[in-house]
């Protein structure tokens, strides 16, 4: 039996709730980005958090993962089209908490491309 929703947000935050969920998507909007990329992108996810939100992620159809068969692994993820479909309100989201920071004096540290 499908779950039901009482609400089109409730829907929304059941598929992209979470703390990391919506930096996965937000970093993958970007583009495509190796497995590698994203941790050093979210240096506050471990290693097991991150594989398991991709997997959530691709079982919901918003993530694809390409592994290219290689030596050494060359993992890709990117966003299917229902999750581009998402990129308006990733935006949303990013300029709000821009604007939050900016309003409140917090920082925003940004990861080194390491």
């Amino acid at each position: 039996m499908p779950k039901r929703y009482h609400c089109p947000v409730e829907l929304a935050v059941d598929v992209v709730g979470g703390k990391w969920r919506p930096v996965i998507l937000a970093h993958l909007k970007e583009g495509v980005h190796r497995y590698g990329e994203l941790r050093r992108r979210m240096p506050g996810i471990s290693e097991k958090m991150l594989t398991q939100r991709l997997r959530e992620l691709e079982a919901d159809g918003l993530v694809v993962r390409h592994d290219r068969e290689t030596t050494p692994p060359h993992v890709e993820y990117r966003l299917t089209e229902e999750g581009l479909s998402l990129a308006p309100v990733l935006q949303a989201l990013y300029d709000w908490g821009a604007a939050r920071a900016a309003r409140t004096g917090t920082a925003i540290e940004e990861p080194s491309a390491a």
